[in-house]
């Protein structure tokens, strides 16, 4: 399937120093890399429009360069524009805000907006890449995988955001545990969520289809289909991020904010359930992006936690002596 060309940015690190480069590289094809400070292309993102030029401009003029492959086992990709003190970054995003929760519907030009629920995922270092494994409590009620549209913001000085473009992920999460009491959504969003590291430039997408597919000891055990792009959504995404920045906590000067947009049914609707081990691949056909992680069930370390103080005692305590 033929893809229109669309411009992406990424940064990895190559013998331990940071680089950026352009384009969605393919395994064995030659890749340029430029040399850049840390900061470097989130500050671009900052002075600049975000236009690939502006970008390509600012970040590679009078940089060191280096050709690499794809598959160099030097090369360690990053997620888009991650801070090296990886608690300058946090992962959130919205509930409830596709069509299919709302009866088809889209939320009504000109009514008044009513901000969908949001959740906080994690830190910067929190993200999981392609191929790494997905971490959940060691028993979980049911997980769902869930593709989604990440927007990426950075912060200035003052704490404004700026938007930097979009990537792909998924927000696996305990659907399970948030069934049994919505209350318990905090604790069901403890698991770890992959984004790619393909920051792709512009404004968000109007469309985003794809496929997913589960496999069990090598095996498909459940496949389906996926939309989540602007046109799938009740609520329209520049309310859903004006709103999120009225709050001074994702305002701090030089945050990185990952912001995740909902997603569409999936597998937990159609009966499946994600055991340990299986392995989800998001193919984002309509970007020309796949990824794939393993879910790994993790037990728990044993608790350091004493236990609770002695209860006082019901006898008047014996006189302290006067020194």
């Amino acid at each position: 399937m033929s893809h229109p060309r669309l411009p992406v940015l990424f940064e990895a690190l190559h013998h331990g120093e940071r680089h950026v480069g352009f384009g969605h590289p393919e395994d064995g094809a030659p890749l340029t890399l430029y040399r850049v400070e840390e900061g470097r292309t989130a500050a671009a993102f900052i002075a600049t429009d975000g236009s690939e030029q502006a970008l390509r401009t600012a970040l590679t003029e009078g940089a060191a360069t280096v050709t690499v492959t794809a598959d160099d086992p030097e090369l360690r990709l990053l997620p888009p524009l991650l801070p090296a003190a990886t608690g300058n970054a946090l992962l959130s995003g919205f509930m409830g805000t596709h069509k299919k929760k709302w009866g088809g519907e889209t939320a009504r030009e000109g009514a008044e907006f009513t901000p969908p629920k949001w959740f906080f995922k994690g830190f910067g270092d929190w993200v999981r890449l392609p191929g790494e494994a997905l971490n959940v409590p060691a028993h979980p009620v049911a997980l769902i995988e869930e593709p989604e549209v990440a927007l990426v913001y950075v912060n200035d000085a003052d704490g404004t955001p700026h938007y930097a473009g979009y990537t792909f992920g998924n927000d696996l999460c305990d659907i399970g545990l948030h069934r049994q009491d919505p209350g318990y959504n905090p604790y069901c969003k403890l698991c770890d969520t992959a984004l790619t590291p393909w920051l792709f430039l512009g404004p968000p997408p109007r469309t985003v289809t794809g496929r997913v597919t589960i496999s069990r000891d090598g095996a498909t055990a459940w496949e389906g289909a996926f939309d989540c792009g602007d046109d799938a959504l009740y609520h329209r995404v520049q309310d859903m991020a004006d709103h999120l920045f009225t709050f001074p906590a994702v305002r701090r000067p030089g945050l990185v904010n990952y912001v995740l947009l909902g997603a569409d049914e999936a597998s937990f609707h159609d009966g499946f359930r994600i055991a340990d081990g299986d392995r989800i691949a998001i193919d984002v056909t309509s970007h020309g992006v796949a990824f794939e992680n393993q879910v790994r069930y993790v037990s728990p370390a044993p608790s350091t936690t004493p236990g609770a103080a002695p209860a006082p005692s019901a006898e008047a305590p014996e006189p302290v002596p006067a020194a």
